[in-house]
């Protein structure tokens, strides 16, 4: 009974100050991300207060967070609407892929951490957060801006890359052997293919398992039956050692039409709500003594992460015709970073790759997650600002 009580009282806490610290971001305007990252080390290990009777149940909540937002990014899109994009932007994709992990992968060689946290660092930097950039654009008002798509085309390409990236990261950091990881990566390929295969063509048959177009919606059925069927995939991905993100990213895909929708509408108080929790559990997972020592590389990383996403935005919208403002747009709105930077870092965490790693992502996630909104909200001013000295130089 009293440790119920203190789990009770625990959570309850955590949970309230999540509000208040949401509230506050809406309030000034930024992702709520860094500030609750900010709050898990507090109360981490290492923080101001420590939490003991509720972290067991916290990092349950923080990896049924990580399948809630695997799952609703695969119900943005329709298996055509992931395969169209990937043709049409292929070149922009690549392009964004290898110019944002160079970055993460010459700091860990650098720092000297070898070839897997090079691998992981690599993801870090470079996956956008496609939850800040859609709420970004949203609030500026760009979502009917002609570059817009060029945007959603290049984060498109990074999901498609993820559902390759996760399971080719879950061997390195499961140590596995060459034949073993190739089986591994075999296996979340040719699951990928045949999702996709039965999306594009019986995707009525898949939708079927979760709801009957002859009934009228019942949203608590709906929810209990999507998410039971994301757990179960996700626990039998991890069983067969492919990533569990990679299994809810999946089964968001293989669902289309009203359900993709529906789905995604009564899922989404469910993934804030547990997303939250993760955040917070990677920041109690950190140790906020090493975060100072970490500031500079993370800087830097910053910086070049900026520097690298609005190369990739400028590029892909020069490259469908259009002017030089939206060009700068493109590229601005691609800054921030997330949700899947953390993830990504989260597995390397748990797996004790390196321990300067985790304060290394925690810093530059804060770092791009505040800077990345800001850079998207000051880039026309700026860009105008250039543009009128240019002329008066010459």
């Amino acid at each position: 009974m009293h440790a119920t009580t203190t789990i009770f009282l625990e959570l309850g806490a955590v949970l309230f100050a999540l509000g208040v610290l949401g509230h506050l971001a809406i309030r000034v305007g930024i992702s709520p991300i860094p500030l609750y990252l900010l709050g898990g080390l507090t109360v981490g290990h290492g923080g101001l207060i420590s939490l003991g009777a509720s972290e067991e149940f916290i990092e349950i909540g923080a990896e049924i967070g990580v399948v809630l937002l695997l799952l609703t990014l695969g119900l943005e899109y329709t298996a055509s609407e992931l395969l169209s994009g990937l043709r049409q932007a292929a070149p922009a994709g690549v392009l964004d892929l290898v110019l944002n992990a160079l970055p993460g992968i010459v700091a860990a060689f650098i720092l000297g951490w070898g070839p897997t946290a090079a691998v992981v660092m690599g993801g870090v930097t470079a996956i956008s957060s496609s939850g800040i950039i859609a709420k970004v654009l949203g609030d500026l008002g760009r979502l009917g801006n002609r570059e817009t798509p060029v945007v959603l085309s290049v984060l498109v390409l990074e999901d498609l890359a993820m559902a390759v990236y996760l399971p080719v990261l879950t061997a390195l950091l499961a140590h596995q052997t060459f034949a073993r990881g190739s089986l591994t990566v075999a296996i979340a390929l040719g699951l990928l293919v045949a999702v996709l295969f039965l999306a594009v063509r019986h995707s009525d048959k898949v939708t079927r398992l979760v709801f009957d177009p002859k009934a009228d919606r019942n949203d608590e059925i709906l929810l209990l039956r999507v998410l039971g069927l994301a757990l179960l995939v996700a626990g039998l991905a991890q069983k067969m050692q492919v990533s569990t993100a990679v299994g809810a990213f999946l089964v968001g895909i293989a669902l289309s039409g009203p359900i993709a929708e529906g789905a995604a509408e009564v899922l989404s108080p469910l993934r804030d709500l547990f997303a939250a929790v993760f955040f917070v559990f990677f920041g109690m997972q950190t140790d906020p003594e090493s975060i100072p020592s970490a500031l500079l590389a993370g800087s830097l990383l910053a910086v070049a992460g900026i520097t690298t996403k609005i190369i990739t935005g400028w590029w892909a919208a020069r490259r469908a015709g259009i002017g030089t403002m939206g060009r700068f747009r493109a590229g601005a709105a691609l800054v921030a970073r997330g949700e899947f930077s953390i993830v990504i870092a989260g597995l390397a965490v748990a797996a004790g790759i390196e321990p300067k790693l985790g304060p290394l992502a925690a810093c530059y996630v804060l770092l791009m997650a505040i800077t990345g909104p800001l850079v998207a909200r000051f880039v026309e001013p700026a860009t105008r600002a250039v543009r009128k000295r240019l002329p008066a130089r010459a």
